[in-house]
Order: structure tokens, then sequence, then C-alpha cells
């Protein structure tokens, strides 16, 4: 039994609790929770539903409790069910029910986990878009591993999630990077506001080498053949080290495209006619300060050019004409004013803020032998993506960015990353994974017929360490469900080291297949297919986070 089955059962009887005493069945949550005791010998799980609904009743906590445990307790799938504490209740399930969880495991395969919250929601999920102008660096890593994660797990909810890429193809640092590779291709120095590294001189050869007449151009003429073709080279090498990296998207959107439609002249003449915008010291303002922002924003300056905001305002509507009802910006740490300018500037269109979400990463450093590294050769100053990956791999890179939560800064040892032990988080789950393929390959060579999980007698999985690996099997639902719900895939990445740290004690204890000339014992069969169903939600969990789940290590 699941622990969404167990809430669903736990709420049928506390109907029938309530109805025979004459109570009120509307004070019932919709969905009851049970969770897993902290103390296992307080049993498998424990709700706290009479807590909820006593003092709305009017009657005694306990003694509710003492009436929904005896009710509980004549359930088939519940063992025992005892009331602790002012009203908690808590439930040890039969050994069918427990073992009715491997079979749900098995039965569901690569869907297990999986839920419908999200159903029949359209998702723009905005995440990476660094600009143009050099290599992905630690901070857009974080991003990409994140994002991807999350759009994964969106999707696991039954979301309809759209990967979106922008494309900042228009702005200053575009004319910075620019000038930059036209100086190095004519030799001389970056300029001071410029970008330095390898890769501008790499780039500014191929821009002559595609276009060797480019430097003999009218200055107007030659910057745009570089900007044109140097900012596309850029861009392919960002999208390249992306796909190795495991992060594709469905759309790149170019900002540009904005201005040239007209939809950003468009969005600030609405604005000036519905009174959004005010004029003031030669410049055009949103009213944002009405809509919750700290202060109100520059939309047209005084120059006549349009601010970043007019472009966000335009690049959102742009979304919700697509028909996209939530729109979720992933953006770095330097980013957090952007939460309630982009919903001010959301509700000053007369749209709902609450379509706007903004989640906020914080910084990343690098560590080796104790020391920061802090520069890359290619790159300039920066630490890119292709050195994390090329220090570590791309598994350890997007668990290592993934496994804690965005909210906090983070700092990646690269001695223990890049270590194959237990000191290794990403290598300690995929090697329980790998440990679970060996056992399957040599319960084969044994010639040990597993048969259909239908047919098995699950109810002989009694031992304490089985118990514990199949509650915690049974936790990976919920896992997705709030992973989703808080958008914080870190929670999956945890979930699966205490999913592998279960699983590698129930091995040490438990013996699975007969050693030497043993006989195949008769709870052999039960422990393979309980094995089978903790590799198949590590391979579940990994998939959701894109890092391969190895058969062999």
């Amino acid at each position: 039994m699941t622990p969404a089955a167990l809430a669903e059962l736990v709420r049928s009887v506390a109907v029938d609790v309530l109805t025979a005493r004459g109570l009120d069945t509307a004070v019932l949550p919709g969905q009851v929770t049970v969770e897993r005791p902290r103390n296992p010998d307080h049993g498998d799980y424990a709700t706290n539903l009479v807590m909820q609904i006593a003092k709305k009743l009017g009657v005694n906590p306990r003694e509710l409790a003492g009436e929904l445990a005896t009710a509980l307790g004549a359930q088939d799938a519940v063992e025992t069910a005892e009331v602790a504490g002012p009203g908690f209740v808590n439930l040890r399930l039969a050994a069918d029910a427990t073992a009715g969880l491997v079979r749900a495991v098995l039965t569901a395969g690569d869907d297990y986990g999986k839920g419908e919250a999200l159903a029949g929601r359209r998702i723009n999920l905005e995440f990476v878009s660094a600009n143009p102008t050099g290599p992905i660096h630690l901070g857009g890593t974080r991003w990409a591993a994140v994002g991807d994660a999350l759009g994964r797990v969106l999707s696991a909810q039954g979301a309809d999630v759209t990967r979106e890429y922008y494309f900042n193809d228009a702005g200053a640092q575009i004319d910075r990077f620019v000038k930059s590779l036209v100086a190095a291709a004519k030799g001389e120095q970056a300029p001071e506001d410029g970008y330095g590294g390898e890769y501008i001189g790499e780039i500014a050869g191929q821009v002559v080498a595609a276009e060797p007449g480019a430097l003999e151009l009218p200055e107007a003429e030659r910057d745009e053949t570089f900007r044109r073709v140097g900012v596309n080279l850029m861009f392919e090498q960002i999208k390249k080290s992306l796909h190795e990296f495991g992060t594709d998207f469905d759309v790149y959107f170019h900002e540009n495209s904005l201005h040239l439609s007209g939809a950003v002249e468009k969005v600030t003449e609405s604005l000036k006619a519905s009174g959004s915008l005010y004029e003031k010291d030669g410049a055009w303002w949103l009213r944002s300060s009405d809509y919750g922002d700290d202060k109100d924003r520059v939309v047209i300056k005084s120059d006549g050019n349009t601010a970043y905001i007019a472009g966000d305002i335009a690049y959102f509507q742009d979304k919700r004409a697509r028909g996209f009802d939530l729109c979720i910006y992933m953006l770095g740490a330097d980013h957090h004013g952007y939460i309630a300018r982009l919903k001010a500037a959301a509700a000053a269109t007369g749209d709902d803020p609450a379509a706007v979400e903004v989640l906020i990463g914080q910084l990343v450093s690098l560590v080796r032998d104790g020391k920061p590294v802090r520069m890359s050769k290619r790159a300039g100053t920066v630490v890119t993506m292709d050195d994390v990956v090329d220090a570590i791999g791309v598994d350890a890179t997007r668990y290592a960015m993934i496994r804690a939560s965005v909210d906090s800064t983070l700092d990646i040892d690269l001695d223990t990353w890049s270590k194959r032990t237990s000191d290794n988080p990403v290598f300690y789950v995929q090697y329980a994974h790998a440990r679970l393929a060996s056992l399957g390959r040599s319960a084969a060579d044994l010639g040990v017929e597993v048969g259909d999980v239908a047919d098995a007698d699950l109810s002989l999985l009694t031992h304490e360490r089985e118990g514990d690996l199949i509650r915690t099997l049974g936790e990976f639902p919920r896992v997705l469900s709030s992973a989703a719900d808080l958008r914080e895939p870190h929670r999956v990445a945890r979930y699966l080291e205490e999913l592998a740290a279960a699983y590698h004690k129930f091995y040490d204890t438990c013996r699975v297949l007969p050693r030497g000339d043993e006989e195949i014992s008769p709870v052999t069969v039960p422990r393979l297919h309980l094995c089978a169903a903790a590799r198949q939600v590590l391979a579940n969990g990994l998939a959701l986070l894109g890092v391969s789940a190895p058969e062999r290590m």
C-alpha cells in the first residue's frame, strides 16, 4: 500500500467514524496527511488528522483519535493503530499491505512516482538565458542543471512544460562583444570594457575565415558583420555545451525580435494610453510602485531609447499570447529586484501577477585542495561549464548543482566530486543502482526464476530492513509532488541518497542470493522483487535529474 492509498483509507475510515457519531464530515481535509515517524518504533506511518479537526468539531482529540484508531485497526491493511500524544494515530501496516507497494512500483515501472496534480497547466520555464558574449559560467551551469531537472519534475506531475532560452542579442553587452572581436581580429588589445579570454580570439579568427574581407569594410558594415557572424558562432558554442551537458531547449527566443516586430513599441504605447506610464524629467516611468515594486521604473529613457524593462514586458505578453498560464523565470543572484518588477509589470498591463514566478539562484564557487578555483584560461576571469565538466564529468556536475537548494550559495569541492567512493554523493547513488543491476545478473547466472511479481509471496518480506526499504520506496511520489510544488528538484537528489542508504543497509543485513551449495530460500524471490523495485525507483529519480543510471561501475 502506497502512502497515498493509506491516506485515502484513513480519510474513508474517518468519514465512517464521524458519521457514526453524527459529526460533520465537511471538516475533513480533501487530502489527509500520513507521514513516516522519525522513530520507527512508533510504527510505519502516523497521521495528525484528529488534531486538525477536533477543535472544529468541539470534541476531545484523544477520545476521537481512539475511535479512529479502533476503526483503522479493524482494516485488513492495518496491523496495529495506536493513539499517541494529544491525538496522533500511529499505524503499522500488515505485511501484505506493505509488500503491495513493491508490486505497485514494478507494475508502474518508469511511471512510478508520477502524478497528475499539474495536468492541464501550460508552463513556460525560462532558464540559463546567458548573454551570447562568452561561454556559460558557473551560475549558468547551475541553472542549466536545476532548470532542466525542474522541467522534468513539473512534467512528471502532468504539466505541459516548454523550456525556453531568452537569447539576449540586443543591448550594450553585444556592442562590447563586437568591439572585442574586432580588436582581436586586428591583433589589438580588447577595449577596457570589453571581453577577454582566448575564446574571443578564436571567434574573431572564425569570423575572418567566414568573411575574409570583413576588416576592410566601412566601420558600420564591419561591425555589423562581426555582430552577425560572431554572435551566431558564440551562441552555437553555448548550445553545444548545453547539449553535451544534457540540457536542450524547446524554444530559443531572440530578444531582438521584440524590437524588430514592433512589440516593444506597441506595449509602451499601450501603457501610455492606459495611464500606467507617466512622463518625468524627459523620461517615461512605469507606475510599478502602485503594484508592489519598491519604486517606479524607467521604461523610455530621456534619450528616447527603451530600458530593459520595456523588452521584459513585451516578452511576458508574448509568452501569455502563446497560451502559457504560468511563466517561471530562473534568474541569478543579482536579479532579486526582478521579482517585484516583473509582477508589477504584469499587473500594470492588466494581467495576473500570479502568472509570474521568479526563482533566484545564489552563487557557485569551485574549490580544489581547499583553495578556490578562480580562473579559466579560455574564458579569462571566470570558470565555465566546460571547465567543471572537464574536471568531474557531466553526471557529477549536474548532481552537484542540483542537490542543494538554489536559495543557498554552493561550494563544489572538485576533490570530493571526482572520487569514486561513498563520499561522492552521485557515486553513492549510482553505485547502488549498479549494485542492484549486478544482483539481477547474478540471479540469472544462478538460474533463479524470478517470475511475475503478481505471483510472488511478498508477505514474506517482514525483516526490519526490508520494511525500511519498502517504506522509503513509498515516499517517492510524495517527494516528487513536493519537489514540483516547491520548485525544489534538490529534494529528489536527497531522497535518492536516502534510498541508496536504505538499500545498502538492507543488502548488508538480508542475504538475497544463496551462497555456495545453499538452496534457494522462500524469501529469495520476494527479495529479488524488492531489489528490482529499488533499482526502478533509483533509475526513475536519476532520470529526473538528467543523471545516468549505470549498469556497471
